[in-house]
């Protein structure tokens, strides 16, 4: 299974999902993320690299922008917000099958991940916990 998260600067949500995941180490799930308006080789946001740290996560990230031949490989792309998924149903159309915000995938529920970006640690642990929550659903459906 391939999942593909996307966010828009693949420096904090996206990263850190991809992070939670791949830390598991589950051998049929592979994980990729990347962001819609990301500058390539950015390094992921310092409080994002913190909070992954502290829950013993060592993840060597550095952003890349959203590609054909990945939407391609993935089995489900993962996207944060309305915003994302439209984004890329715009520019992706063959892919639509494949599109979900990452809590309607996990709970059905149709809401957003708060973009943590520019706010304080706290801010990104609480980013964390929503990502690793709904991660632990989404493994649990797949």
């Amino acid at each position: 299974m391939n999942l593909y998260f996307i966010c828009t600067g693949n420096t904090c949500r996206s990263a850190m999902a991809e992070a939670i995941l791949r830390a598991k180490h589950i051998t049929n799930i592979d994980v990729k993320s990347a962001g819609i308006f990301a500058a390539n080789q950015a390094p992921m946001s310092p409080n994002a690299k913190r909070v992954l740290e502290e829950q013993q996560i060592t993840e060597q990230h550095s952003a890349s922008q959203v590609d054909e031949a990945t939407l391609e490989w993935a089995d489900y792309i993962i996207t944060m917000t309305e915003g994302h998924r439209a984004t890329l149903l715009a520019a992706y159309p063959q892919h639509a099958n494949k599109i979900i915000r990452l809590h309607e995938f996990a709970t059905g529920e149709s809401r957003d991940v708060f973009d943590p970006y520019g706010g304080d640690v706290e801010v990104y642990r609480k980013t964390f916990n929503e990502l690793q929550q709904a991660i632990e659903q989404i493994i649990r459906k797949i």
